[in-house]
C-alpha cells in the first residue's frame, strides 16, 4: 500500500468514526454534524490525492486492510 493510498484509507476511518460518534446519540446529532465538515474534507482531499476517486473497489479493500471488521470483507 502506497502512502497516499494509507493515508485515504485512514482517513475514511476517521470519518466513519466521527460520522458514527455524532449520530450515537440522535437527539443530539444535529449539533455534532458540522463538525464532519473537517473529517470529510480531509477523506476527500486524501482520496483526491491518492488517485482513489472512482475507483471505489480498490479503496474500500485497502480500508478493510485496515479493518477487517468491514462489512463486504473477504
Amino acid at each position: 500500500m502506497r502512502d497516499a493510498e494509507l493515508a485515504a484509507a485512514q482517513a475514511y476511518v476517521r470519518l466513519l468514526e466521527a460520522t458514527r460518534a455524532a449520530l450515537a446519540e440522535p437527539d443530539d446529532g444535529p449539533l455534532y454534524v458540522p463538525l464532519l465538515a473537517s473529517p470529510i474534507a480531509e477523506a476527500d482531499g486524501a482520496l483526491r490525492q491518492a488517485g482513489l476517486r472512482g475507483n471505489e473497489s480498490r479503496f474500500f479493500d485497502l480500508v478493510r486492510s485496515l479493518r477487517p471488521s468491514m462489512p463486504g470483507g473477504h
